[in-house]
């Protein structure tokens, strides 16, 4: 991966912007006045691994990564893949960084929408999110009608999956608000495999929006209920993550067989269905 790394901006800001002009969410394509055809709609979002990313974003168009490109020679991936991109790229020039998985407040009103965003250490006010998805692309098109920068999340428009997971278990927010707006699918079930996929995420264990193994794992539709000890341990990921507990969190990863991910997952893929995913030996994601 470094030869195509080469010559990259340094900063944060400069490599969100690179990470949009890579890569396109696979249902925004009429945004740009184009359709992606079936094929890569339903296949590009189940890339696992940033070399296969960067190998797909070559193949569309052979120029060097800081080229522009034109929106369907991008890769076409959803939240995860930006957030996933841009965190590689900030680590690999030296930033660091990580994947986090939660829930927006920007996609509609009322509700917590599954999203995932990078976060990153500013040299003057330390951990912050960031939202490459959302950065526009100014040449061929119009600005995002968000009300804050998008390269500066506030706390209170993105949920960590684990804070989500508190006020729903403490009756502050409803679990029905949580989940993913335009498929109708909510409920506290999806947090709890949230939960599990950003500790998973701390631990440099990237895995797709729809994996789910252990203790977050609901079933396609949440039908299988957690008892007392998973949702026990589900509390404790929780806290873990949101308190950034670094320790904690690596000790509950290793440690713990429903947290820790597996060899072979479970994917809930939106198109195939459900289906068992052996991951390589290395670690999903970057």
């Amino acid at each position: 991966m470094a030869d195509r790394l080469a010559e990259l901006p340094g900063g944060p800001d400069e490599l969100a912007l690179l990470v949009r002009h890579l890569l396109i969410h696979r249902e925004e394509a009429g945004r740009f006045g184009c359709a992606l055809p079936e094929s890569r709609y339903r296949s590009e979002a189940e890339t696992r691994y940033i070399d296969d990313i960067l190998d797909i974003v070559t193949q569309l168009d052979k120029a060097p990564l800081t080229a522009p490109r034109r929106p369907l020679d991008r890769f076409a991936g959803t939240c995860r893949d930006f957030a996933l991109l841009h965190c590689a790229l900030l680590r690999h020039t030296g930033t660091p960084a990580r994947v986090r998985c939660g829930y927006a407040t920007y996609f509609a009103p009322g509700f917590h929408d599954d999203h995932w965003v990078t976060e990153y250490v500013h040299p003057e006010r330390g951990w912050v999110l960031s939202d490459p998805q959302f950065v526009p692309d100014t040449r061929i098109e119009s600005a995002y009608e968000l009300d804050f920068d998008p390269l500066d999340v506030p706390r209170d428009r993105f949920l960590l999956a684990g804070e989500g997971w508190r006020r729903c278990r403490t009756g502050e927010a409803d679990p029905k608000t949580f989940g993913v707006s335009t498929l109708g699918l909510m409920g506290l079930w999806m947090v709890r495999g949230n939960v599990v996929r950003d500790l998973a995420a701390l631990n440099k264990a990237e895995v797709l929006p729809w994996d789910a193994w252990g203790v977050g794992d609901g079933g396609r539709r949440g039908d299988e209920e957690p008892g007392e000890a998973e949702l026990a341990l589900l509390d404790e990921a929780a806290q873990a993550t949101v308190e950034a507990d670094f320790e904690r969190v690596r000790s509950l990863f290793l440690e713990t067989p429903g947290l820790r991910v597996p060899e072979t997952i479970t994917s809930y893929q939106s198109y195939d269905g459900e289906c068992e995913v052996r991951l390589r030996g290395d670690r999903p994601g970057s």
